[in-house]
């Protein structure tokens, strides 16, 4: 029988990492997302120099860069910035909860769970507005994670990695099959619902960020205090409580914020594919797997890579727009695909 593990980033790395090469990794991380916050409101069908872009922000004049910079670009560029902090997050999160290096954010069905919201917020509520959608998202979402949990818990290994792992992938392919079933009988829905689902920035005001905000917070604040006893679970479970760490506890609050943080991004932007994937490991790779190093890393990657995506998608086809989902999708596959290279394969 052949059986397949992916080979984790090494728990001892770290060790090899000194603080100042890690505040170094930190603050280059920093610059690169002031480069992409910059280059999201300077550049698109209209190029703005940098100067013009600040006198919008600081000095509005009521002039035509004002209103490109104030009304269209600074509210995806706020978007960007907390959607790609959330699936950063809920990346390393639910990475560390399942000790499966390949998880993202759709492993435990949340995903899912907020386009099920969507979808029945468009097809049995009659939702029409990008803002309404949102709540319905962050419902669904929650109640997925919640659910997979709960199922989770019941069984004889309680909520353990795989447990996880296999519950979340049940919900997700149900709750799909729910979701196609209900586009294939309601042109209305699937119209709506298209524009909702190829994920992106696009046609967002700012009043969508400031929605989900607070939950991106809570899984922040979720996400940081769960960050030590994450080291100590990529240890084993055994080694954990020897340390002191009360795993149980560790996996929920953990598992909460991720749901947090995906529900909120999700339902805001869509399905954006792949940052909650390739940023952890990007993360990890600079500055070893001390999660409280690769959390704050990720939080400042995330979004680079979303608001670079979304910066590329409007110059490749001017003065189209391809959606950002497409191309973090586009960027993340040959990642996937190295992934994959490394997996080692043990023959038993």
């Amino acid at each position: 029988m052949t059986t397949v593990a992916v080979r984790p980033a090494r728990a001892d790395a770290p060790t090899r990492r000194g603080v100042p090469r890690r505040l170094a990794v930190t603050l280059a991380a920093a610059l690169l997302l002031l480069v992409a916050l910059l280059a999201s409101l300077a550049l698109g069908s209209r190029h703005l120099p940098v100067d013009q872009v600040w006198h919008a922000l600081v000095a509005p004049d009521g002039g035509e860069a004002t209103t490109v910079v104030r009304e269209l670009r600074l509210p995806r560029t706020a978007l960007g910035l907390v959607v790609g902090l959330a699936l950063a997050l809920a990346g390393v999160l639910f990475q560390a909860v399942t000790r499966n290096p390949l998880a993202e954010p759709r492993i435990l069905g949340v995903s899912a769970g907020a386009s099920f919201g969507v979808v029945l917020a468009i097809a049995v509520f009659g939702v029409s507005t990008l803002t309404g959608y949102v709540w319905f998202g962050i419902a669904g979402a929650l109640l997925a994670g919640l659910l997979v949990f709960a199922v989770a818990n019941r069984t004889r290994d309680g909520a353990s990695p795989v447990t996880l792992a296999l519950v979340g992938a049940a919900l997700d392919a149900g709750l799909g099959a729910v979701v196609y079933a209900l586009l294939s009988i309601d042109a209305r829905t699937f119209e709506e619902y298209r524009f909702w689902v190829v994920g992106g920035l696009t046609g967002r005001d700012v009043g969508v960020a400031g929605q989900v905000l607070p939950f991106v917070l809570a899984g922040t604040v979720l996400a940081a205090l769960a960050a030590r006893g994450l080291d100590a679970l990529a240890l084993g479970d055994d080694v954990a409580r020897g340390l002191g760490h009360r795993i149980a506890l560790v996996r929920l609050a953990a598992g909460v914020g991720g749901v947090l943080l995906t529900g909120a991004a999700v339902a805001a932007a869509g399905p954006i594919a792949f940052v909650g994937l390739a940023v952890p490991h990007l993360a990890r790779a600079l500055v070893g797997a001390d999660h409280r190093w690769t959390l704050l890393v990720a939080a400042l990657l995330g979004p680079a890579l979303v608001l670079g995506a979304d910066v590329l998608g409007r110059l490749v086809a001017p003065p189209g727009e391809v959606p950002a989902g497409i191309i973090t999708a586009l960027l993340g596959a040959p990642l996937l695909a190295f992934l994959v290279r490394r997996a080692k394969v043990v023959t038993a």
